[in-house]
């Protein structure tokens, strides 16, 4: 961060005169080309944010983080792990995070793994398109029939944008997800090719639990709901995974946890899940840091984060995606989001007043 601060005020003060050597200075500073996309990588974010929960539930490869699938070949080598790759390392992401959510019956996750696989990846200028993976084939045929989304200044990208959106709904139809959240892998609108400011019409805020793509309208569909609708007609649905056996025993009060959602009540129903509770502390995840995460993993199943909006919207988000919440319990964590947001951040105050709008009272301030 310190060398783009700097390389940004070298630029703005000296280019006029020093192009040449800001040239140079770059390229072989940070090994990327002069003239790279501007980053972009996380204007998705609740689709990185969930393939993360995903990934970290099994990480073979030691992948470093979802985020560098999405970056260019020279800043994606830096998060391979185990894999040779960059090309590959988007879909290898994808691929396991879409096996672990399978293996936990976990429908969002798959969706969302999917609609990782088909993100667009940073590319070396405006109207460069990204390499496909060669040398890694899928695990899952699910990802394996998807590819990302290319720079919509590319050659011919309006046609080849729209054909992967269609594939792509027809997976997420096929694993029993929503088709039509094939639209949240849609990029930008197209940027002016060879743009020497590698700006395009991107934006990034690692801070905007949403992502910045959606929360700020800049999302271009790359095909309509009915055409959407009409490419899976006929697509078979997988059967969902039989329900866990019941315990031969009642099993023993869990020492920690929120209390089971009663089944309706002033705060809603909640479905299978519980009712949510974050927890605010050092330590989390391996963290020397404060940092927040759900209390109920089985029922929120996220890893720590620094920002807490990250965690209440992954919660509310859950609700609606996997949870069967009703309509009042939504609106409850809707209230909860904003007492957490009006409270002060990274104090434990936030997730003090979270929590209480659902009648759980802590004292994560006392923390501190």
């Amino acid at each position: 961060m310190f060398i783009a601060v700097c390389l940004g005020f070298f630029f703005s003060f000296i280019m006029p005169f020093k192009t040449v050597l800001f040239g140079f200075l770059v390229s072989s500073a940070l090994a990327l080309p002069i003239r790279r996309e501007v980053p972009q990588e996380h204007s998705h974010q609740q689709i990185l944010t969930s393939v993360t929960a995903s990934l970290a539930k099994n990480n073979p490869n030691g992948i470093v983080d979802p985020v560098f699938g999405l970056l260019g070949n020279a800043a994606a080598a830096k998060g391979l792990g185990k894999l040779t790759d960059p090309d590959c390392l988007q879909q290898a992401t994808a691929d396991q995070a879409f096996t672990n959510a399978k293996a936990a019956g976990d429908v969002q996750g798959q969706v969302d793994a999917l609609i990782f696989r088909a993100l667009e990846r940073n590319s070396g200028s405006v109207g460069a398109p990204s390499n496909a993976c060669k040398s890694l084939k899928a695990v899952n045929p699910e990802i394996a029939a998807i590819s990302q989304h290319q720079d919509p200044a590319s050659p011919n990208a309006a046609a080849t944008n729209k054909a992967i959106a269609l594939a792509l709904a027809k997976q997420i139809a096929a694993v029993g997800g929503n088709p039509l959240d094939a639209l949240k892998s849609g990029t930008f609108a197209p940027g002016k090719a060879g743009d020497s400011t590698g700006k395009g019409n991107t934006c990034d805020d690692a801070n905007d639990a949403v992502g910045c793509i959606f929360t700020q309208k800049l999302i271009v569909n790359d095909a309509t709901p009915d055409e959407i609708k009409a490419a899976v007609a006929g697509v078979a649905v997988a059967a969902p995974p039989p329900p866990p056996a019941p315990p031969a025993a009642a099993a023993p009060a869990q020492a920690q946890g929120p209390p089971p959602a009663p089944p309706a009540s002033a705060i809603g129903s909640f479905g299978k899940c519980s009712v949510p509770q974050i927890e605010f502390a050092a330590g989390l995840d391996g963290r020397k840091e404060t940092s927040f995460q759900p209390v109920d993993k089985s029922s929120y199943n996220h890893g720590s984060a620094q920002a807490i909006g990250i965690i209440t919207q992954f919660i509310c988000d859950t609700l609606t995606n996997s949870c069967g919440a009703d309509a009042k319990a939504k609106a409850t964590c809707a209230a909860a989001q904003a007492a957490a947001n009006a409270a002060p951040p990274k104090t434990g105050a936030d997730a003090d007043a979270f929590n209480s709008v659902f009648g759980i009272q802590t004292a994560s301030r006392c923390f501190l």
